[in-house]
């Protein structure tokens, strides 16, 4: 994978769009940039497009199955920024990512959702008169102890063009100040890699077998359910942690947990020591797994726990039922029509919504607006006439 920037085209003028930057710094990003650039490729009137991965988050051992699981070619760029605090990381993403602006004079910047890497590379973009694509925009908690909420807020503030999946972003975005002539609804990125993995995904006793793991028959009978926890509000507190560690391991005696644990949560968890241990009959600790382990997975269960943005759109799409230990979402839509309940870090709530679940299928919600697979495929059509007009614009600025 190359880590220096492919050489700008010297023979373009000033004026002339360059190559479309395409960033991507974490694991969710993937899955929406994905589809994004297949269908941008696909449009010949496009500048070429060149991914950047900032390194964010780099899991080498996961990186390739990924990226093969989602068609999403290797990066062009790699920043390899790494982690650390969120100033550092930030700091150091601007820092890396200011030179490949100067090399490649790019017609503009795409940044997705609301890591560190999206707020980083917007910021230097902007300061550098490059326009900025935001997709995802318009998402709001409206919890500012969130990290990500700063990063949504910045973004959609300084983005030039802004791509929604829900309705409800629009008013957000509104009242913000920001002109509703800068945003387009599209729909979900995310569903549109979900859509096409599902024919591919690997079933659940696969990924067991794979991993060395004997869960009995009987124990599987009744079905089973995922667990993905790695926000900090969860993870990061010992008595936070604990809290969610007592409350799976009340459901494990319900139904048997499938729990692919992210590197911190199982950093974290290495911390607690005795404390944090749990009956593996009941929950099933994982390594993590690639994407087509997770459709597999999250497709067949009969409910899924989690504190992610992106699974609460996934299980809406799948129709399973989704437990989202947050007091709040930037997904409403996902509360509002889909599958998906917020609940406290209170075992005796959760344990009704799981016996409700159990006996009645519980919520099945519908597919939302547009999260039909072709959002790509519209923010291409948009954005190639978006640029297309901003093109002959500066043209004509420049002959006068």
């Amino acid at each position: 994978m190359s880590t220096q920037p492919l050489p700008a085209d010297p023979a373009l003028p000033p004026h002339a769009p360059g190559a479309i930057l395409a960033v991507v710094g974490a694991r969710p990003n993937y899955m929406k940039m994905a589809p994004l650039l297949r269908a941008l490729d696909r449009r010949p009137n496009l500048p070429p497009t060149v991914l950047v991965h900032t390194g964010q988050h780099y899991d080498f051992a996961l990186n390739d199955r990924l990226f093969s699981d989602l068609q999403l070619r290797a990066p062009d760029v790699n920043l390899e920024v790494g982690s650390g605090s969120h100033a550092v990381q930030t700091a150091e993403v601007m820092k890396r990512f200011e030179p490949l602006i100067e090399t490649y004079r790019p017609a503009c910047v795409i940044v997705v959702g609301d890591v560190n890497s999206t707020m980083a590379c917007t910021l230097v973009a902007a300061k550098l008169h490059v326009p900025v694509v935001h997709v995802e925009a318009g998402l709001r908690s409206y919890d500012r102890g969130m990290p990500e909420e700063i990063n949504r807020v910045v973004t959609d503030q300084i983005a030039e063009r802004l791509y929604t999946t829900e309705r409800s972003a629009h008013a957000n975005l509104a009242r913000e100040g920001i002109d509703e002539k800068r945003v387009r609804f599209v729909g979900n990125l995310m569903i549109d890699s979900l859509l096409a993995a599902k024919a591919k995904a690997v079933p659940l006793a696969t990924t067991l077998a794979r991993e060395g793991v004997e869960l009995p028959a009987d124990r599987l009978a009744g079905g089973y359910g995922v667990v993905t926890l790695h926000r900090p509000a969860n993870v990061d507190e010992p008595d936070a942690l604990a809290e969610c560690l007592q409350i799976l391991g009340r459901v494990g005696e319900r139904l048997p947990l499938i729990w692919p644990v992210h590197p911190r949560t199982r950093a974290r968890i290495e911390r607690l020591g005795s404390k944090a241990a749990v009956d593996p009959a009941r929950v099933v600790c994982l390594p993590p797994q690639g994407y087509l382990e997770m459709v597999g997975m999250m497709a067949s269960a009969r409910l899924v726990i989690t504190d992610s943005g992106g699974v609460q759109e996934e299980t809406t799409s799948l129709g399973v039922p989704c437990l989202t230990l947050r007091p709040n979402t930037e997904r409403p839509i996902t509360v509002e029509q889909g599958t998906n309940t917020l609940v406290p870090r209170d075992a005796g709530v959760v344990l009704a919504l799981v016996d409700e679940i159990l006996a009645n299928g519980g919520k099945r919600g519908r597919t939302p607006e547009a999260w039909d697979g072709h959002a790509a495929e519209r923010i291409a059509a948009d954005l190639e006439a978006w640029l297309i007009r901003r093109s002959e614009q500066r043209a004509g600025e420049a002959t006068t």
